[in-house]
């Protein structure tokens, strides 16, 4: 499968760029993974819209589901054109009742509900979850397919629990919105320091930081992760394709 960063910011996106954002593909099959600010424009660049298979959302919050609306009008507009397109499902937890029925919006699109216990099969993939440590609930995911995997963390602090989840992957897409200076100072985030951590207790194969502040010189999370991870590690790039 092939994995393409949309975006790689946190919060809100710099000029001409797109929160942190992801497009999994296997054998024709187009998953986005969050769709915030920004990300509906820099998708268009690797698939048309009505090529869009799913969609997975990590959680509620602006950077990760901003753009969903422009989704939904998109296929309602090829729809009045007369180029219907099949129901677009977008899968995320129901926990938040009033973001979930959001979702669904005049058989364009439809929710379906995701729980941290399920084994999801979207097209070719194999998705599970994995509950993160963040203001809001929000679940990690790993992606298999043919025997190999991608996880990404989404939003959280350091969590025990994803040590377990990701064990053993072979591309982590881990979020680090962190300095090393503010470590334990802003909750529901990691510094890359921790990032690294992961990756390494984990066993990863490869390793890719997302998730980025727009503040400061982002090289300097990378140095702290490669100074605790001892693999290949790199900061997203938007459009490079991350083959596993």
């Amino acid at each position: 499968m092939n994995i393409i960063p949309l975006g790689i910011w946190g919060g809100y996106p710099k000029a001409n760029s797109a929160t942190s954002s992801f497009l999994i593909e296997h054998d024709g099959f187009h998953c986005l993974v969050d769709c915030g600010s920004g990300v509906l424009a820099s998708l268009q660049n690797y698939v048309p819209l009505e090529k869009l298979n799913a969609v997975v959302i990590s959680h509620y919050h602006a950077d990760h589901i901003a753009d969903i609306g422009s989704l939904q009008y998109s296929r309602l507009i090829n729809y009045y054109l007369g180029k219907p397109s099949t129901v677009l499902p977008i899968y995320a937890h129901d926990r938040d009742e009033e973001h979930f029925a959001q979702l669904s919006h005049k058989e364009q699109t439809i929710g379906v509900a995701i729980q941290e216990t399920d084994i999801v099969h979207i097209g070719p993939f194999e998705v599970s979850f994995c509950e993160t440590i963040h203001p809001v609930y929000c679940l990690a995911m790993k992606f298999k397919v043919d025997g190999r995997s991608v996880t990404l963390t989404a939003d959280t602090e350091w969590s025990d629990k994803l040590v377990k989840f990701a064990s053993g992957t072979d591309l982590l897409i881990s979020e680090a919105n962190l300095y090393e200076e503010h470590l334990g100072k802003a909750p529901g985030h990691m510094a890359g320091s921790e990032a690294g951590r992961l990756a390494k207790m984990t066993g990863a194969k490869r390793f890719v930081l997302t998730h980025l502040p727009l503040h400061g010189n982002p090289e300097d999370i990378l140095d702290a992760a490669k100074g605790v991870y001892e693999g290949h590690a790199e900061l997203a790039v938007v459009g490079k394709e991350y083959e596993v």
